[in-house]
């Protein structure tokens, strides 16, 4: 049963959207864009175009996220534009109550994905990210919960749209993982997902433990642009210790019988990379190069902010207890971020993937 709208709301919503849309208006310039549609396409019919087939899926991938862009927002002005009569109709005509009220649910919620763009400036922000959930201090306790958290931020991928590319998974001694990384496809997903960086801890009764007591576990989130081979990272074979063995998990009986994954060592900053997805191990290091290469820009990223933050006087403790987020499971549920003090009650909901509300959360403050 649809919800009831409150009509006495609707005006001050009405007046919301129209707030936001003139904002997004002066952010996203509608004509720059069309202008940028326009020469992208204007590109893609020259001769030749598709003999570089590298460049030619790049200008491709970028035209096709220009126009969904101008797409988006013109649709959101002209369905912002029939609010008002809708309105109008709404006050005496129920069933025009309940599409108004769907009518608005669904600008805002778009509104407010357009506006999520408002929050990148990041040289990678719009691109994709390598991600690695690492099992910390607590044992069988601390694997599950990293494979918890994969699981998670898996679900959350699903709910967005983002396609998934499993790197490597490294299974624990008893249950769950000892690491995982997977590569995440999709816009701004390093933007949106390098919010995830950090300490996870979560409480709850131990599954592992005959006493049934309550357990405190830690798993560390990294997160890495994506880079291309265009970006300049100086990488001596000299300084990388690399490493082969046996892949497990899935794959088929091949991963079982060859040396076939990779595991990289860079020296010089203690970086480590692995991967096992592909068949052969010149393929598993190739990935494993690019790996590195995105790991070793994210780490340049990093001690620049930590570089402008000492300047700033907010030098912040990164110590393995400096969690960013608490999962409690018992003995009430709760998941709070710690940077930001949003929490859930929903615990069960946080952890099947419904995330963006902490995303979003703490992009808005660092904004």
């Amino acid at each position: 049963m649809a919800e009831a709208v409150n009509i006495e709301s609707v005006p001050a919503r009405i007046s919301a959207i129209r707030d936001n849309l003139v904002l997004l208006d002066d952010y996203l310039d509608p004509t720059a864009l069309q202008t940028e549609v326009d020469r992208l396409e204007d590109e893609m019919q020259q001769p030749g175009f598709w003999d570089d087939q590298d460049q030619a899926a790049k200008v491709s991938a970028d035209h096709s996220r220009t126009q969904k862009k101008l797409n988006n927002f013109r649709q959101l002005q002209s369905e912002a534009g029939d609010l008002s009569d809708m309105a109008e109709m709404a006050e005496s005509d129920a069933e025009m109550a309940t599409e108004l009220n769907q009518q608005l649910a669904s600008v805002e919620a778009r509104l407010e994905e357009l506006e999520e763009a408002r929050l990148f400036s990041g040289e990678y922000d719009q691109g994709d990210a390598l991600v690695t959930v690492h099992a910390g201090a607590g044992g069988t306790d601390s694997q599950d919960w990293a494979e918890i958290l994969l699981r998670m931020y898996l679900r959350w991928a699903e709910r967005r749209g983002f396609s998934v590319e499993m790197k490597e998974a490294s299974e624990g001694d008893e249950a769950g993982l000892k690491s995982a990384t997977f590569q995440l496809h999709g816009e701004n997903v390093y933007g949106l997902i390098a919010a995830e960086r950090g300490v996870h801890r979560l409480v709850r009764i131990s599954p592992f433990d005959s006493s049934a007591r309550r357990h405190t576990s830690f798993a560390q989130v990294d997160v890495a642009p994506v880079v291309d081979e265009t970006v300049d990272v100086e990488i001596d074979e000299g300084d990388l210790r690399v490493d082969t063995y046996r892949a497990s998990g899935a794959g088929g009986q091949h991963v079982n019988k060859t040396d076939s994954a990779v595991r990289l060592t860079h020296l010089p900053t203690g970086v480590v990379v692995q991967c096992q997805n592909e068949r052969s191990q010149t393929q598993n290091k190739a990935q494993a190069m690019q790996m590195l290469r995105s790991k070793l820009i994210e780490l340049e990223e990093r001690k620049r902010t930590e570089a402008v933050n000492v300047e700033r006087g907010e030098v912040k403790d990164v110590a393995w207890g400096s969690q960013i987020r608490s999962y409690v499971l018992n003995p009430y549920t709760m998941v709070k971020d710690h940077r930001t003090d949003f929490e859930v009650g929903d615990a069960q909901r946080v952890l099947d993937g419904d995330i963006d509300g902490f995303i979003r959360e703490y992009l808005n403050r660092t904004a």
